[in-house]
């Protein structure tokens, strides 16, 4: 007479499922940090923007960026362009839609008469609507 369990088991088997919700889990949080990082990557230009209360974003349809640096280098959409060149690509945009905006960031440091001159370029190429963009200030500095 044996005094025992009459079934015999194995032990446990070894899992053959893979657990995915740590998976899941690092992927939504690296989606997430695109997310946020992808509108202060919008710009690769270095530039020192004056500051004003009323920095806000433009809800203009379409625009064009042009950018002055502090060296005086003129970009259009994140590429150096010369000045006529500039007035040529301007003239297409104008031809494409004549409402389209003109968002102008210049550095601190570029002279008054080279923003003058760009402004000039987009006025003879038939774009009228220019908006110039800076920062908002720091809002520690807020009284």
């Amino acid at each position: 007479m044996a005094f025992g369990r009459l079934d015999h088991s194995l032990g446990d088997q070894p899992m053959s499922d893979i657990n995915m919700t740590p998976l899941i889990d690092v992927m939504l949080v690296l989606v997430v940090i695109f997310i946020i990082t992808a509108p202060l990557l919008a710009s690769s230009i270095k530039l020192d923007l004056p500051t004003t209360e009323a920095a806000t974003a433009s809800d203009a349809p379409q625009s064009v960026t042009v950018v002055v640096d502090a060296a005086g280098l003129t970009y259009l959409q994140d590429r150096v362009i010369a000045q006529d060149e500039l007035l040529r690509q301007l003239q297409l945009s104008a031809r494409a839609n004549p409402q389209t905006e003109v968002l102008l960031r210049a550095d601190k440091a570029v002279p008054y008469g080279r923003i003058v001159e760009v402004m000039g370029a987009a006025q003879t190429a038939g774009l009228n609507r220019i908006g110039f963009v800076a920062d908002a200030p720091a809002a520690a500095a807020k009284p």
